[in-house]
């Protein structure tokens, strides 16, 4: 294990978009904590490009994750890749190395098992646990009982396009040098591993990935608050329009394990002007509201407004932190690695965000009389 203060040689790999607005400028600003010593990529330009920025030797700059893994000098590793982590992570953790991996986890709960008993530790990137407003809302919530308290969970999700959050953002074409070989071979990879998820029906697979790569972060903060949901209830998706995106609107709600209920709301809004995520927790005696930004927005503060009575009125107190959630998931990452700090969500939760979201695809399948298949048919 790193000694306790100690900066942490790390190795990242996948260097798209949550990695160049996100995770590099946050390993640079904290070089406190971590030294950038190793990158992988699939894109020759890219990989060039991200290196010389980030001054990693042209050595240690590696087309893929494996063979970086292979050529060993880092003392972690972050996994941003696309697709499915499962493999990756697995081999990261047989080789001793700390993971902090982006969601999600994997697509299948065979993946996800694979991981238990490595030794090395692993942190599944749900960022907006360590946000201050979460935090804060977590401690006011203990404050009057804790999960047994919460009467109702609402969430509504306003999922603006990609190129919406991210034209501040001024990022350069997608690179056109990926070799189309290696990305064919993944994209096998990851339809195989969709099948042995959900099965082959198009509405269930789309679903599911809505769920494991975006729905997954309010799941994360329902376990936080509240334990992950006992039951899925009632799941609907429906299109913007006949002609709108592919990926649809999704609804879902539930009982909660201490008998409250939850419903999140999912809206695919590509031409929204902002993202815009709201999680409300209902409660005797008022509510806790979390208003999250965009999440490419570094140092963009979540607000949390306590409502409560006061006299024979109501209150409402208003927090906000501009520390960023991002980072201070990097802070609680080193603790994990030198001090053996437990991660708010490990192998073990990821795994249950897995669950539940083959959970919610097979009630999907019951309601709509789509064919499920794989794991979640069971």
């Amino acid at each position: 294990m790193t000694e306790a203060g100690k900066r942490i040689r790390i190795a990242v790999a996948g260097l798209g978009v949550i990695a160049r607005t996100v995770h590099l400028p946050l390993l640079r600003r904290r070089a406190d904590l971590f030294d950038i010593v190793a990158l992988s990529d699939l894109s020759p330009s890219r990989l060039a490009e991200l290196g010389a920025r980030y001054g990693v030797d042209p050595a240690r700059r590696y087309p893929d994750a494996a063979t970086m893994l292979a050529g060993g000098g880092h003392d972690a590793m972050l996994l941003a890749t696309s697709g499915s982590h499962g493999e990756l992570a697995a081999a990261a953790l047989g080789r001793g190395l700390p993971v902090l991996c982006e969601k999600p986890l994997a697509y299948t709960v065979a993946e996800a098992d694979r991981l238990t008993g490595s030794g090395a530790a692993l942190m599944v990137g749900y960022m907006k646990q360590y946000d201050p407003a979460v935090a804060e809302a977590a401690r006011l919530l203990d404050e009057i009982g804790g999960p047994t308290a919460v009467h109702a969970v609402e969430v509504t999700v306003l999922h603006a396009g990609g190129d919406q959050q991210l034209a501040f953002a001024n990022l350069p074409p997608t690179p056109r040098d990926v070799p189309a070989a290696e990305l064919a071979r993944l994209r096998e990879a990851d339809d195989g591993l969709l099948d042995a998820a959900v099965g082959g029906d198009v509405g269930a697979r789309t679903l599911y990935q809505i769920l494991i790569n975006s729905v997954s972060h309010d799941l994360s903060l329902l376990r936080l608050f509240t334990g992950a949901p006992a039951t899925v209830d009632h799941v609907t998706t429906w299109p913007l329009a006949p002609d709108g995106p592919a990926e649809p609107s999704v609804e879902i709600s539930g009982r909660l394990p201490h008998g409250g209920r939850y419903g999140i709301r999912w809206l695919n809004l590509p031409d929204c002007p902002a993202y815009r995520e709201t999680v409300t927790l209902h409660h005797a005696r008022g509510a806790l509201e979390l208003v999250f930004p965009s999440p490419y927005l570094l140092n963009a503060p979540t607000t949390l407004t306590a409502v409560d009575r006061h006299g024979d009125g109501e209150r409402r107190t208003v927090f906000r932190s501009v520390t960023e959630a991002f980072e201070q998931e990097l802070v609680a990452f080193h603790a994990m690695v030198t001090e053996g700090a437990r991660p708010l969500s490990g192998i073990a939760e990821g795994a249950a965000d897995v669950r539940t979201s083959q959970q919610v695809v097979r009630r999907y399948g019951e309601l709509t009389g789509a064919a499920i298949g794989g794991e979640a048919a069971s």
